[in-house]
């Protein structure tokens, strides 16, 4: 940093020679002082404003040197991810620090956008949060990335319809349609509008993660366990996209959630329109909002069910901290970094977002546990969710996920298997492409 600032002084003094220096003018800031930066963070518009507004506020107060430009992207993963790209494709040095979804961290550190963050995320410091948050953020031998928060699915339920009925959470897929068919039927008169699923299934990433659930729940898979081919055409994985197709599309939920993703989803949950909803764990504090939600204490939630007893799967998500290897403010980046996944902060977004931490001691935590009790249950789902398929192509294989299971779901009369076998090639094609790398 000194020899930087030095540098600069030296083109300063070269560019200005024979002008009069504002710097020696009575009570402005000497030459030695550090310079104010400015950071611009791309994020996405966040479903709790007045928390993040909080954060970045107490921030500037800890560190007034820097401020923090925020550049809001859409709230689609897709696309945030198309936009942010496209920024780093063209080197752009305006953006310092972002969100990386953990499917992009291989895309990212292999195409040189993200800088590697080994030097100040060391050890000692990585050990205090959960060994799956840091996992995604790591690509070959290096770190890329600083967990925020850490998702898995999660299903939420009518807590106080089902026990009208004398159920408990389902624990597999079939056993939740059955209850759902006993509840609407019982429900019928009282509220015509009541729906048996809630869930993402539009063409984007969200229909992928939805869609491994039932797969892996299914004891299928989206890949090879060595990740070297496609696996849709395995009768577990046909099995498990035939169910949804037949039992769940335009049975348990209309048509239109074809065209859901996070938001619309949660909307028709809250409204009181759905037994059960698929999720992630920051719709717990939304779920029980009195001022934005109409089942607000009537809301339980649980893991999502299986095919058989004991057998369970949740995709694994999150956000994590990146900085753009074009940045020229890495150092005050890392701050703002470091700042924003501090304990405090976690314990701030968790109490108050209902957003699920990443740092392991938050789980036990009394003060967050009071207000989010749910998290006692949630952080062995979060330890043995399932992540997609890491590789530099994730976005590439995506799209052909997407493009299969939206046309799976929404084409009747569609030939499945024809369908995965021709996915399963095109994957197939795209994974060769990287055989051999990290």
């Amino acid at each position: 940093m000194r020899r930087w600032i030095s540098l600069l002084v030296l083109t300063l003094l070269i560019g200005s020679a024979g002008i009069v220096c504002a710097e020696s003018s009575p009570g402005t800031a000497s030459t030695t002082s550090k310079p104010r930066v400015t950071l611009r963070f791309v994020s996405w518009k966040p479903d709790h404003a007045r928390v993040w507004d909080e954060v970045f506020a107490d921030f500037t107060r800890a560190h007034p040197r820097i401020s923090v430009a925020r550049e809001l992207a859409p709230h689609s993963s897709t696309a945030y991810h198309d936009l942010l790209t496209q920024k780093l494709k063209n080197r752009d040095a305006t953006v310092d620090v972002f969100f990386i979804d953990v499917i992009w961290v291989p895309e990212f550190a292999a195409a040189g956008w993200a800088r590697p963050l080994d030097d100040k995320f060391s050890t000692s410091i990585r050990q205090d949060f959960l060994p799956a948050a840091i996992e995604v953020g790591r690509y070959d031998t290096h770190y890329y990335g600083v967990p925020s928060r850490i998702d898995a699915g999660l299903l939420y339920y009518r807590q106080d319809l089902l026990a009208k009925y004398g159920f408990a959470a389902p624990t597999t897929w079939p056993e939740l349609i059955r209850q759902a068919e006993t509840i609407l039927a019982g429900e019928q008169q009282t509220n015509p509008m009541l729906q048996g699923y809630s869930a993402q299934f539009k063409q984007y990433e969200g229909l992928v993660c939805n869609m491994l659930e039932f797969v892996e729940g299914h004891g299928g898979s989206l890949l090879r366990p060595d990740g070297a081919g496609s696996t849709l055409s395995s009768p577990d994985a046909l099995a498990a996209v035939q169910f949804v197709r037949d039992r769940v599309i335009g049975r348990l939920t209309s048509r239109a959630a074809l065209t859901y993703q996070e938001p619309e989803a949660l909307s028709l949950f809250l409204q009181g329109h759905a037994i059960f909803h698929r999720n992630w764990p920051y719709a717990w504090e939304l779920a029980n909002n009195q001022t934005r939600s109409m089942i607000a204490g009537q809301v339980g939630v649980a893991p999502l069910p299986g095919f058989s007893p004991g057998r369970t799967a949740a995709a694994l998500g999150g956000w994590l901290y990146g900085i753009s290897a074009y940045s020229q403010h890495a150092d005050e980046a890392w701050t703002l970094i470091e700042f924003l996944s501090s304990q405090a902060v976690q314990k701030k977004f968790s109490r108050e977002a209902g957003i699920a931490p990443s740092r392991e001691a938050l789980f036990s935590d009394p003060e967050v546990l009071a207000r989010s009790p749910q998290l006692r249950n949630q952080r062995a789902v979060l330890h043995a969710a399932t992540p997609r398929p890491r590789s530099p192509v994730y976005p590439a294989i995506s799209h052909l996920l997407q493009r299969y299971f939206s046309r799976a779901l929404a084409v009747e009369g569609l030939n499945l298997a024809q369908e995965a076998a021709i996915t399963d090639a095109h994957i197939d094609r795209l994974l060769a492409l990287t055989k051999g790398a990290p």
